[in-house]
């Protein structure tokens, strides 16, 4: 991996950028039950209507400079004739001018030479490009509308101070609602006090002497209340108000800030982590349920995000006694009396029948600490880098911005659903705040904790107490980034093959939160790099052609992680009398969506325990030599990698164009795009049918978004049965969780029914996958 890669704060070059030279090509269908049935590859090609993404962009505020006077040391006195016409922009008023240069004989009428609407339109249009021309570009300008330049730099200052003096008078008329607000809220509590009277006898009260108790309460309350009134100057100052309340965002209306290289863009047209409605959403479904918070909860909310702020920088710095170390010294686990005693506000006691699940982990990923926070802050980047964990996340209302140009400050609430990429795990919906705040030293801190009590739900497993991380600057790009997660779960519904690796804490923990923090980070790294060598065959040096390839395999394993799990967005349906590998199905349509095949889809999935460690069933998974042992649409043809991108530091980490050379000449070959990624906590042997046009396309930098994909494909993970869970490179120790996926276009009609032969079909297809992965594993022993 190249080191010291800088990686840029805001408009980074995309890992999988677009190249808007291409507008849409002949596409494959993915995978469709006709070839499962014949064994063959994709004959058809479709035309896919062109499709223009919602990007917006977020609005920045430009500043405001304050006019520069001109003296008559450093400009030529004009003629005041001049001097006038350059003062006026189509009015009659003389601001902006300087006393030195206004006419020294009062006596003598001046005239006004207003400019003509040409002259304004112009200006003003120049205006909103570039406020502060320079002298050339007054000199362009004054030339093209034949002005002097000392009139056009008059007009462009007296332009300014027309800005700031509407800015102003803004921020006055807020200012003054505020402030009568206030008074009236001020007369109306000194009303009730005057007329309070004792509960017992029924007197007047009178206030005696407070216990020490109570007067380190009121301390502590007014030290929190100084942190709400320096966040709101802050928000004051730069947004307009303290609070700034925004409706309900959908996908529709969010500003996406994409860090370029694929992160924030979505699948198949939608802006990832928004909703997810790859399934259809269902009724009662908590993250479509839960509307904004009211002006009554908004300043519970920014005390609680006061607090939890304070709660996770003691998490994350504090040692023994809070966090003790195992026998082993590889992991920490908290001492949850300590906990109480070290932070006894929170959110409360723990629920009867919850667990609680508690972890930290430090690791130095490969980006910056100023990308790293808008990864975080951003709901489409956070569930882009995150989408095996997070399968659905939306922004209900964002309380605060930060300051301008960073997210110091910023106060956001949001709903998040997590999952297992298997749908024997439920998934775990949370409500909740997420603060970030920047400190003295350089580190930036991010923080969630769950507003559960502000909306009680009996369905709510889960709920979050101070969970972030803390990022620190280091040199050359990189950041030290600190970990917690620290959660509350009734996990009784997990199902049993699972519950020894979600009970050790390591299925949702932060050792999963950063390890994939780490291989996209990495990810990212090796989309931007330039120095690719040239020696290998096979490697893909065109940089454009990179770019693309890497955007389509990210759409398709967000398209494979979202349609994996138990989400409660899924409508699974059991396949009864298959015995403990169960296998679930469900359907849906595919209509008007440039980036999936038309027609009815079928996905089935299932989950089972191997005796083989992780890391052999990886390699053997990812292997295009040993595809035939348990491909059965590859029909026993040769497989053949065609071209690879390396994205990560592991050799396993990276994505392959494989051709499948058929064994019957009469067929058509096959092409399969293929991203295998391995971390410390599992792993993803994803794929999908490509069609060779389009790929041709893609691979000399085209747009990939037209490009049809029906991805199938693999997850694994530890079983955890070793001690603390258990690692993908671990060799030789404990089992493995395989959960096999595979989506199938049964149907190119979106208005057909779904037959039961092509579910058995489909039922077929994996049982049988399912029973040569075991048999070809069969000779190995974890």
């Amino acid at each position: 991996m190249p080191a010291g890669i800088m990686i840029p704060a805001r408009n980074m070059p995309s890992m999988i950028g677009r190249n808007g030279s291409v507008g849409g090509f002949g596409l494959s269908s993915g995978l469709s039950l006709g070839q499962i049935e014949n064994h063959k590859g994709p004959e058809s090609q479709r035309s896919i209507e062109m499709f223009q993404p919602n990007l917006m962009e977020a609005g920045q505020l430009l500043p405001l400079d304050m006019p520069q006077n001109t003296s008559e040391s450093d400009v030529p006195r004009i003629h005041e004739d001049d001097f006038d016409s350059a003062t006026k922009s189509g009015s009659e008023n003389q601001e902006g001018a300087s006393g030195e240069d206004q006419d020294p004989r009062p006596n003598k009428k001046k005239r006004y030479h207003r400019h003509t609407q040409h002259q304004i339109q112009e200006m003003e249009a120049f205006f909103k490009e570039c406020p502060h021309p320079d002298d050339k570009q007054r000199k362009e300008l004054s030339r093209e509308l034949g002005l002097e330049p000392l009139q056009v730099k008059f007009w462009f200052q007296n332009k300014r101070t027309q800005i700031k003096t509407q800015h102003e008078r803004h921020e006055n008329t807020q200012l003054r609602t505020e402030n009568d607000k206030l008074r009236a809220d001020n007369m109306r509590f000194r009303e009730a006090l005057g007329n309070a009277s004792c509960p017992n006898c029924g007197g007047p009260t009178a206030i005696g002497e407070m216990s020490f108790d109570e007067h380190h309460l009121r301390l502590e309350n007014a030290r929190l209340r100084e942190e709400i009134d320096r966040i709101s100057a802050i928000a004051a100052k730069y947004v307009g108000k303290p609070v700034v309340s925004y409706p309900l965002l959908s996908p529709s209306s969010v500003p996406p800030r994409p860090l370029e290289l694929g992160i924030g863009g979505g699948f198949g047209g939608q802006p990832a982590g928004i909703g997810g409605e790859m399934y259809g959403g269902a009724a009662g479904d908590l993250l479509r349920s839960i509307s904004g918070p009211t002006e009554a909860d908004k300043p519970i909310i920014i005390e609680l995000a006061v607090a939890a702020m304070e709660e996770l920088i003691g998490m994350a710095q504090m040692g023994d006694p809070l966090w003790l170390t195992t026998l082993d010294g590889t992991t920490t686990v908290l001492n949850e009396d300590e906990y109480i005693r070290s932070f006894p506000r929170g959110i409360g006691p723990k629920p009867a029948g919850f667990k609680c699940e508690a972890s930290r982990e430090t690791a130095v990923v490969i980006m910056n600490h100023v990308s790293l926070v808008e990864i975080l802050m951003d709901v489409n980047q956070w569930s882009t880098v995150f989408s095996g964990i997070v399968s659905r996340a939306m922004t209900l209302e964002v309380l605060s911005t930060g300051v301008a140009g960073n997210y110091n400050g910023a106060l956001q609430v949001m709903t998040a659903e997590l999952q297992v990429p298997s749908p024997l795990v439920p998934t775990r919906e949370s409500y909740f705040v997420r603060y970030c705040k920047q400190h003295g030293d350089g580190t930036w801190a991010v923080v969630d904790v769950s507003l559960d009590n502000l909306r009680p739900s009996p369905s709510a497993r889960c709920r979050r107490r101070p969970s972030g991380c803390l990022i620190q600057e280091m040199p050359n790009g990189y950041s030290k980034v600190i970990w917690v997660e620290h959660v509350e779960v009734d996990d009784r519904g997990v199902h049993n093959l699972y519950k020894q690796l979600v009970s050790s804490g390591h299925a949702f923990g932060a050792k999963r939160w950063i390890a994939t923090l780490d291989r996209q980070c990495e990810r990212l790294a090796c989309a931007m790099a330039t120095n690719i060598p040239t020696v290998d065959v096979g490697v893909i040096t065109n940089q454009d052609g990179r770019k693309s390839m890497l955007k389509l395999a990210e759409r398709m394993v967000i398209s494979f992680c979202a349609g994996v799990s138990a989400s409660t967005a899924h409508t699974w349906t059991t396949l009864s009398g298959t015995g403990a590998d169960d296998v679930r199905v469900m359907t849906r349509k595919s209509v008007d969506d440039p980036g999936r095949p038309p027609g009815i889809v079928l996905s089935a999935a299932t989950s089972f325990w191997l005796p083989v460690s992780p890391k052999r069933v990886f390699e053997f998974l990812r292997d295009e030599n040993s595809r035939s042992e348990w491909d059965i649409l590859s029909n026993g043809g040769v497989v053949q990698e065609m071209a690879h991108i390396a994205n990560g530091r592991d050799t396993g980490n990276c994505v392959s164009l494989l051709r499948v050379n058929s064994a019957n000449s009469s067929q058509s070959n096959m092409l399969i795009l293929q991203e295998s990624c391995a971390d410390s906590t599992g792993s993803f042997v994803i794929y999908a049918p490509v069609d060779i046009v389009a790929m041709n396309v893609v691979l000399n930098g085209g747009d990939p978004d037209y490009v049809a994909l029906l991805p199938s494909g693999f997850a694994i993970l530890p079983d955890g049965t070793t001690a603390h869970g258990g690692s993908i490179g671990d060799t030789g120790h404990g089992g493995s969780l395989l959960t096999v996926a595979f989506q199938i276009l049964v149907d190119s009609v979106p208005t057909a029914k779904l037959s039961l032969g092509s579910v058995a079909t489909v039922n077929n297809l994996i049982a049988c996958t399912v029973e040569r992965i075991k048999t070809a594993l069969s000779g190995e022993v974890a």
